[in-house]
């Protein structure tokens, strides 16, 4: 069974396909139009990226495999510059398609590539991570990584589709699992309480990946995504609710050079967005408990170490969200309704990173 989830956009919009085994059909996804396609994957999907070259080639068009490193080591300028060369020598022009196929940061690399390659080609996502499904290929944001933070630069391109193919999840290990569904409770949080009580209700469930349990949370999850990023393409005022635990998360991972799973740092972002809320006098005590229940019965971190929050928060401080270093941070006013709050208090922001740093001996 397929599901079909559509974005909108200035330029009409897209549709997120869901199912399985939708891969062995994706050679009629490539546009008519596309002469030339490049394949951008990750080393663990060379095989997978094998066969849709075969597939591709067998419909007359010529079909370039380009292999990224994993995770955020790809995300860098030097990779960028890596593809541009591969489309520069693979003559890919306007009408040519570059297509996605891995996690969150092979997405948002190709994207960035097919947005900035001749100011901006075609780009099919093929997301084959939990977290890519429910998140980072959809919404059309782009981008790489500096030195000076994570997706600084970037673009926002929307995709002609993605193709979201469940079966390719079964080979995936749990802790993957689990970082995937931290994006999909942070739905569940901002605006779909459903998801919640879904994980509350079989924990084992939502990580089983062929469960009808984890199709609900993953389908539901996409859905609230598409809703927000279609009010709000750009991020110009609702989407940004899309960043509820983001702020420190992305510190996070800058903190751990990059060796933390983006799921686990959301877990513990959102934590600190939870007891923010509470000390800002907006969510109970019982909403912040909720937190540690839902996301500690999946496996993810609700903690963190202590004496690092000056590091971190000069990492805030330079992340996109900020406003010319003012901190600004998504909060919940309740269970599904979250809202915004700018240059909240030092002492206040310290005592909320009190309440989730991990005891040390």
């Amino acid at each position: 069974m397929t599901t079909t989830i559509p974005v909108t956009t200035p330029d009409g919009g897209y549709d997120v396909i869901m199912g399985r085994g939708l891969l062995a059909d994706l050679h009629t996804r490539v546009p008519e139009r596309a002469r030339r396609v490049v394949i951008v994957h990750q080393p663990t999907l060379r095989e997978i990226a094998d066969d849709l070259r075969e597939s591709i080639a067998g419909t007359s068009r010529d079909v370039f495999l380009a292999e990224v490193p994993d995770g955020e080591e790809a995300k860098t300028a030097q990779v960028a510059g890596f593809l541009w060369t591969v489309c520069g020598q693979a003559g890919l022009g306007r009408h040519d398609l570059v297509i996605g196929l891995g996690g969150g940061a092979a997405t948002d690399l190709a994207g960035f590539v097919a947005a900035t390659w001749l100011r901006g080609i075609d780009v099919l996502q093929v997301p084959t991570t939990v977290a890519a499904m429910v998140d980072a290929a959809v919404g059309g944001k782009t981008g790489i990584n500096t030195s000076e933070g994570k997706n600084l630069v970037g673009s926002f391109h929307p995709p002609i589709a993605v193709l979201s193919d469940l079966d390719v999840l079964a080979g995936l290990g749990a802790h993957d699992v689990a970082a995937g569904l931290a994006e999909a409770v942070k739905a569940g949080f901002i605006a779909d309480e459903r998801i919640l009580e879904i994980v509350e209700a079989d924990p084992k469930g939502a990580l089983d990946t062929s469960s009808a349990a984890f199709t609900e949370i993953v389908e539901r999850a996409v859905t609230v995504k598409a809703t927000v990023v279609s009010a709000d393409l750009t991020e110009a005022g609702e989407r940004e609710i899309l960043n509820y635990g983001h702020t420190l998360a992305h510190a996070i991972e800058r903190n751990e050079r990059y060796q933390w799973r983006h799921g686990a740092a959301v877990a513990v972002g959102m934590m600190f967005a939870a007891e923010l809320s509470h000390l800002a006098g907006k969510l109970t005590e019982n909403d912040v408990d909720r937190h540690r229940a839902v996301i500690s019965s999946l496996g993810l971190p609700v903690s963190y170490r202590g004496r690092q929050w000056p590091k971190l928060e000069e990492a805030m401080k330079r992340d996109k969200k900020s406003r010319a270093g003012l901190l600004r941070f998504v909060v919940l006013d309740r269970i599904g309704v979250p809202s915004r709050l700018e240059g909240p208090d030092p002492a206040l922001l310290l005592s909320a990173y009190a309440a989730i740093t991990a005891d040390e001996d």
